[in-house]
This record gives structure tokens, sequence and C-alpha cells, in this order.
């Protein structure tokens, strides 16, 4: 094969800087993988530890995300159309992960954690695939270290000094204000890879709050709360636009450096799955026979996770060469 025909073969999100991305989708199974990636974003929100944006990486349709999302406003009916099977998937992963995964991580909390953690770490060869050939220096390994430590801090913050479970009603006007501020920093969970917005509410403690309020019966007694939805939604839709064109602009003049983040920020948001408050809460109330069945059940799972993701990696790293 000869070089122009090797350029040809390399995905559209490794094209040369300033070239446009396309967005449009070539067949069904494009339009199903970006229905994935939705149903993944969704389930982020609710397991701690998840990253979408890793799961987009493994795609190959991460910095296509971030220009779709960077450029809704200028190129709206072209974004809108790729994102709509990632919407789709995203409230599909959101309905699945609220009435399905929450039941199962009450039932074996540890052990679900641990086939996700798998899942993650099997995936991770994706994210340091962006690495190959890059020179390893001084600065890139602080740049490492540096987004490892960043999920890890937000870990220990939500088991250590995360504040009271905070109520939803009777707020004052200021309360709505900070609820924006906390819907911009949930984007920014959601496009920044290895970040979790689980853990991040949990540090604030608005996560149980938020996760009880989904209810009719609440909704009847507290119909404010949608006030509050709104208040996160309009800060969630305010980070996807600008913190998205902020992360195309330093992949394509810094991609090196971006990427040394990005692999410490996903390899420190896969420690944080074994580290945060809500599976503290689990290991706190382990005792002896069930703890031991837990363990062994979790070891299980997170080997097979590794490997059915890490076939999966191999599987689509075939797919973008072939």
């Amino acid at each position: 094969m000869n070089e122009n025909n090797e350029k040809h073969d390399l995905p559209a999100e490794e094209a040369e800087p300033g070239k446009e991305l396309s967005l449009k989708y070539e067949s069904k199974k494009d339009i199903l993988r970006s229905g994935v990636l939705g149903a993944s974003i969704g389930l982020a929100i609710i397991v701690p530890g998840v990253s979408g944006s890793v799961v987009a990486i493994i795609f190959g349709l991460y910095e296509k995300l971030l220009y779709a999302f960077g450029n809704l406003v200028k190129k709206f009916g072209t974004c809108v159309r790729f994102l709509l099977p990632i919407a789709l998937g995203a409230i599909v992963g959101l309905v699945v992960g609220f009435f399905g995964v929450r039941i199962l991580l009450e039932l074996l909390p540890f052990a679900i954690v641990a086939l996700f953690a798998g899942l993650m770490l099997g995936a991770y060869p994706s994210v340091t695939e962006k690495l190959k050939g890059e020179k390893i220096t001084p600065v890139r390994v602080i740049l490492f270290a540096a987004g490892f430590a960043l999920p890890v801090v937000v870990s220990c913050l939500s088991v250590f000094v995360a504040g009271e479970f905070a109520p939803l009603e009777d707020l004052a006007p200021y309360h709505y204000i900070i609820f924006v501020v906390l819907g911009y920093a949930v984007a920014v969970t959601q496009l920044v890879p290895g970040l979790s917005a689980t853990a991040l509410l949990m540090t604030v403690g608005c996560f149980t709050s938020l996760m009880e309020s989904v209810s009719i019966s609440y909704w009847k007694e507290n119909p404010g709360v949608f006030i509050v939805y709104a208040c996160l939604i309009a800060g969630f839709i305010a980070g996807l636009l600008t913190v998205s064109k902020f992360m195309t602009v330093l992949i394509e003049h810094r991609p090196a450096p971006t990427f040394f983040t990005i692999s410490g920020l996903s390899l420190g948001s896969i420690v944080t799955m074994f580290f945060n408050s809500e599976i503290v809460e689990v290991y706190d109330g382990w005792e002896a026979p069930g703890m031991w069945r837990d363990i062994c059940i979790g070891i299980a799972l997170f080997i097979l996770g590794v490997i059915i993701a890490y076939m999966f990696v191999r599987y689509e790293r075939g797919t973008f060469r072939a």
C-alpha cells in the first residue's frame, strides 16, 4: 500500500489540522455506533467513574462529537443530524441506567462497578493509541500525572468532604445560579475524558437529591423542581457549546499534550470507580461471608469486562483500517 492510500485510510478524526470533519453517516453501522456512544453517556450520569468521552475515543467519534457541539449554531442542520442518534442513545442509557443499572448496583454494587471498571480498562489502549510515536518529555509526564490526580482528588472530596444532601425545595435565588454553574460543570465531565458527573454531584451533595426527585409523586408535591432542572439544562447546554470548542482547539493545536492529559484522566477515573462515596458505603457495610462472595464475583466480572472491551477495541481498529 502506498503512502497516499495510507493517508486515505486514516479516520476522519486524524485528518490534518484545520481540515473540517465530515459529520455525515455513511452506513447504518455508523448510526448504531453513535447510538451506543449516546447510551454510554447516559449511563455515565448514573454509574460512578464511567466516562462517555472515553467511549467516544474508542469508537473514533470523540473529535467529531466535539466538532458537532462546537459548531451547533454555525452548522445547525448538519450537527443536529449527527447528534440525533447520540441524543436518543443518551436518553435510552439514562433510562436503563436509572431503572436497570441502579437496581443491579443495589443488589451487587461492587460486582457491577468491577464489571464497568473492567470494560474501561480493557478499552484504555484506544486512548493511549493516540500517543504512539510521541516523545515522552517531563512536561508531558507532569500533564499525565495531573490528569490522573484530578479525578482521584474529586473522588476523595466526594468521600471526605462532600456536602450534605441538598434539598431541592425552598431555594433562594442564588441557588438557581449555582445549579446553572453545576449544569455547566456536568457538561465538562461529559466532554473531558476521565471525569465523572456522578462523582462531581456527590461532591457537592446533590446526587441523591436529584435522583430521588425523579418521581411523579415528588413532582406533584414540589413542582418548583422543574426550575432546578431548567437551570441544570441551561448550564449543561452552555457547557457543551463552549467547552467543546475549547477542547477542539486544544486537540487541533496541541494534540500530544492534550492526549497525555486525557490518558491520565482516563486511568484515574478507573481507579476512582473503586473509591467514591457510594462504593465506600458498600465497603463499610461488608460482612465476612458476603464480602468474599462480592469480591470473587467482582474479580470474575472485572476480568470479563477487560476481555470484552479489549476484543471490541481490536475489532474497531480492524474496521478503521479496512
